[in-house]
């Protein structure tokens, strides 16, 4: 697409519609890496439940692991909007490839950046952007909702900290060589003894416990997370001591944004194989897709799925102009997931008896879809925010 005319005013979003040359050739690039390297693998991993180890090390080769890393520090100094293109891409292929390239860039590397010293993002920032998968473990079996109601202990030894605790369901568990972990160094102070610390997987004390068996972004790990007395030294703290809870509440602002670009991305990629089942499907002596019936159903997903992709970038073109975006990504998120599963529970239909069957990627959009409404804030809490913005009370 053409680049959009300059702005009147300075860090104006761009408009939603249109991506300048850069973008879009940066797009394609995914697109094209997507359907020829991830799309032959796709269903196999889904089967398998394990990411191939393959396209992982291609990912990073293609840089897509350290989008927004800046160049000083091995990264490609790129934009929030790019990693939230590359997300989407992913995911209308592959919704477990979109998400370990949203956590890692979304969450990872943007906690890092913000939040990290220079020494911390020295030593770690080229390893993200290289070879390092990173992964984000706030959320544990009695503090999923309740964030910051977590149990996981940091005691102070002088030089170090010893964790002791247990997180579930994180995200790129499994592949992960470096953790941003979420621990109460006084739970008397409640929420404002959250911590945040670099752990690394081969800290002592440390260990990746169980892999969950999922529903849907099979391919995608999660694990739960053990720590017994596991040693961090006292440079591994982010930001500051206490000031956890920032990290995680802003962090995860960001993050809904990338999981809101999944969820597009995948109803988009089952919105394509949907289409084009219709026409090749014959009924009555005819295609499908030529029964008025057909037509307005795939119109009204259609709608629904490019409103949803709006709202995205809209969020994150607010995001990279330095405004406030906060209520968009929860409106984004929201309404992505909502859209996501009616759009992939259309498609199924689309594809009658055939849909329900592993035969046909249906019903693996369908699957991987549910998790949207889920993970990085369920659907309720979205619409608390929405609403506590709304009525002005925050």
């Amino acid at each position: 697409m053409a680049q959009s005319t300059a702005h009147a005013y300075d860090n104006a979003p761009r408009p939603l519609t249109t991506l300048t040359d850069e973008e879009a050739l940066f797009q394609q690039s995914v697109r094209e890496f997507a359907e020829q390297e991830i799309r032959p693998l796709a269903a196999e991993m889904d089967e398998q439940s394990k990411f191939k180890p393959q396209l992982l090390q291609q990912l990073f080769d293609l840089g897509l692991m350290g989008i927004g890393i800046p160049e000083e520090y091995g990264g490609q100094g790129g934009t929030f909007f790019n990693s939230i293109l590359a997300v989407e891409e992913l995911s209308r292929v592959d919704p477990s490839a979109g998400v370990i390239v949203d956590v890692q860039n979304t969450l990872v590397n943007n906690a890092l950046l913000l939040w990290g010293n220079e020494a911390q993002k020295q030593k770690y920032c080229p390893r993200l952007a290289s070879d390092t998968v990173g992964a984000y473990a706030l959320s544990e079996a009695g503090s999923g909702s309740d964030a910051f109601g977590l149990a996981t202990r940091a005691e102070d030894k002088g030089d170090h900290y010893l964790l002791n605790g247990q997180k579930l369901w994180i995200t790129n568990g499994n592949e992960a060589g470096l953790f941003i972990v979420f621990a109460n160094i006084d739970l008397s102070k409640g929420y404002r003894g959250i911590t945040g610390f670099l752990v690394e997987k081969d800290f002592a004390g440390f260990t990746v416990g169980k892999k969950e068996n999922k529903l849907g972004i099979r391919a995608s790990s999660t694990c739960e997370l053990i720590m017994e007395d596991c040693v961090v030294p006292k440079e591994n703290v982010l930001g500051e001591v206490g000031k956890g809870y920032k990290i995680a509440i802003e962090t995860l602002n960001e993050g809904r944004i990338g999981i809101g670009s999944q969820m597009v991305g995948l109803a988009q990629g089952a919105l394509d194989c949907g289409v084009n089942y219709t026409k090749e499907r014959q009924q009555f002596g005819k295609a499908i897709a030529s029964f008025q019936g057909v037509q307005f159903q795939i119109a009204q997903i259609a709608t629904e799925l490019e409103a949803a992709r709006l709202m995205v970038y809209n969020a994150a073109r607010l995001k990279d102009a330095g405004q406030d975006y906060v209520k968009q990504a929860a409106m984004a998120k929201l309404f992505t997931s909502q859209v996501a599963e009616h759009v992939t529970s259309q498609v199924v239909e689309l594809y009658g008896g055939y849909g329900y069957t592993k035969d046909y990627p249906a019903e693996k959009y369908y699957r991987d879809a549910k998790i949207g409404k889920i993970y990085e804030g369920t659907s309720n809490m979205q619409l608390q925010t929405i609403a506590k913005m709304i009525l002005g009370e925050v």
